[in-house]
């Protein structure tokens, strides 16, 4: 493992960030966990990530230049089954797939990748690994290599792994789960309620300055997993949507709300588990998991963890880390302050924290939201609680150079202000980079595999229909004659849109600074690919299976 940095100091890479973020709030996080247990002499972030991918055949994958180029299909009619049933999920693995898994599996664990799980996700020919919880700066380093293995061990067994976020329009794309949770040296997750969290004062004290964290910097996580590939992603029935809010189960919830006093006449109530009865004599009484799983929520909370779920499949997650250790950190160094100037004002060091405690977790309610994440009436009623949505990567990036970024950032010692600049910038780039290029893609394809196709077939129905012709066959011929006008259309349609936006990247590419050009292909380039995607995929509909030059859904995604 190695660190990158400039002749003047500047870090260059994920890892010196993540190191300092590290030792911050391991800093932070035990001194405030000595006031309950001087005993403890460190505190270690720890991370489990999940690893969505796709895997398709490599001869599929060679034949689609857009997947070559952008790692995604910017063309595609959708399967008439796609993930409608579901079965793939609850299914069997593909022998094919299963081998695979084996070979890639044996690779990780020679790297000494704890890599534990396998399984079927919601999509066809969509999957998933994960691996033993580990300290974050190990955990971060090994889904880098994984991820390499993954796309070294597919070639090899004659597959290719795709990690881009969405690389197939009308099913789940792929995220990147991060678990995330804090451990004492002595052997304690901090963030475990135990059996009787409404007395568990180290629990409470963690869990609620975790949402304060979250609801002061929900515009910097935010911004940490914003993408180009996972601007594809979010929001979209599969993944959370772009507006940050922590599910704390309702267990959890009238807990905090008791002993914060707010909204609740349940005041130092302690609520009993639930059972579920099966009314099978063989089967045991079996008590319910209170935590639940909100897979709308973009930070639930699972039992003992959290579990930050907007990540997308190709991220690097070092930066979200980043982001939420330096937020905890900063959350508990003040947490710290305040409970200590009540100290010295002669209260007990218990009466302190929880009074300190109160006060934040009313301030941080707003961020708390068990329902489901996906409904127009949480976007309003996140927008009355005055949460943050934002509805693509060129905005989100500004996150990193507001004033509270660079302030909380900078009395961490995390990144300088010309670290995060540069850093802004940079990201800018990469998206512009990433839509230029899909861009040029779009008017490529276009014009040599969608419009190529197009008009053979048409040559066709012209052959077809002068046959039905001349031989009296007026019906008939008048229905060819409709297809082809159809197509006809749909053809001056796809290529007065791809004129236009051939324009619209010309104009954003003249542009000064990234800033402006990130702007200008998220709100005037971009739309056009939706619109030129609509026209082909209805071509793809009406020419002939023959003479359609790319692999189709229906192929890449069921034929393994």
């Amino acid at each position: 493992p190695s660190i990158f940095i400039s002749y003047t100091g500047e870090a260059l890479d994920f890892k010196t960030p993540l190191l300092k973020s590290l030792d911050r709030v391991d800093k932070a996080a035990t001194a405030v966990v000595q006031l309950l247990d001087p005993e403890v002499k460190r505190v270690s972030a720890t991370l489990g990530w999940e690893q969505e991918y796709f895997l398709i055949d490599e001869k599929f994958f060679n034949n689609r230049p857009d997947l070559v180029m952008c790692g995604r299909t910017l063309f595609g009619l959708p399967a008439a089954r796609g993930q409608k049933l579901e079965d793939h999920y609850f299914g069997s693995i593909p022998e094919r797939i299963i081998d695979f898994m084996a070979d890639f599996e044996t690779e990780c664990y020679k790297l000494g990748i704890p890599v534990k799980t396998r399984h079927n996700e919601v999509a066809p020919s969509q999957f998933e690994c994960a691996p033993h919880f580990e300290i974050v700066n190990v955990a971060v380093d090994h889904n880098q290599l994984l991820m390499d293995v993954l796309d070294r061990v597919a070639r090899r067994c004659g597959l290719r792994a795709l990690l881009h976020e969405k690389p197939f329009e009308a099913i789940n794309g792929s995220g990147k789960h991060n678990n995330w949770s804090l451990a004492t040296d002595t052997g304690r997750n901090l963030l475990s309620p135990g059996k009787d969290p409404q007395s568990n004062l180290l629990f409470l004290t963690f869990f609620i300055n975790v949402l304060q964290a979250v609801h002061t910097h929900a515009d910097l996580l935010l911004a940490s997993i914003t993408h180009a590939g996972n601007e594809h992603r979010l929001g979209a029935n599969e993944a959370p949507p772009a507006i940050i809010s922590v599910f704390t189960g309702q267990e959890i919830q009238d807990i905090l709300d008791a002993f914060a006093k707010v909204g609740t006449d349940r005041e130092g109530s302690k609520p009993g588990s639930s059972e579920l009865r099966l009314g099978i004599p063989a089967i045991p009484t079996l008590e319910r998991d209170n935590t639940d799983r909100n897979r709308t929520s973009p930070f639930p909370f699972t039992g003992n963890k959290f579990e930050f779920r907007a990540c997308g499949s190709s991220a690097n997650t070092s930066e979200p880390m980043i982001v939420l250790n330096t937020i905890v950190a900063d959350q508990l160094v003040q947490f710290k302050e305040a409970v200590d100037a009540r100290i010295a004002q002669g209260e007990s060091v218990s009466n302190a924290m929880a009074s300190v405690l109160q006060a934040i977790y009313r301030e941080a309610r707003p961020v708390v939201f068990n329902g489901d994440n996906y409904t127009q009436e949480w976007v309003e009623e996140a927008r009355r609680r005055g949460l943050i949505g934002i509805s693509n990567a060129a905005e989100a990036q500004d996150a990193y150079l507001s004033e509270k970024s660079v302030s909380v950032f900078g009395r961490n010692r995390i990144f300088t202000k010309n670290e995060l600049h540069a850093r802004a910038e940079i990201k800018l780039e990469q998206y512009v980079k990433k839509l230029d290029i899909e861009s040029r893609m779009y008017e490529e394809l276009s014009h040599t595999h969608i419009l190529a196709a197009a008009l053979q077939y048409q040559n066709r129905l012209a052959e077809n229909f002068r046959g039905l012709t001349e031989m009296g066959l007026t019906e008939a011929a008048e229905e060819v004659r409709s297809i082809a006008q159809e197509i006809s259309a749909e053809v001056s349609n796809l290529r007065r849109l791809t004129k236009e936006l051939v324009v619209a990247r010309e104009a954003a590419l003249k542009l000064p600074d990234a800033h402006q050009q990130a702007r200008s292909f998220a709100t005037q380039v971009k739309p056009f690919f939706t619109e030129i995607r609509k026209h082909a995929d209805q071509l793809e509909s009406l020419v002939d299976d023959d003479a359609w030059r790319l692999p189709k859904y229906r192929e890449m995604l069921f034929i393994r």
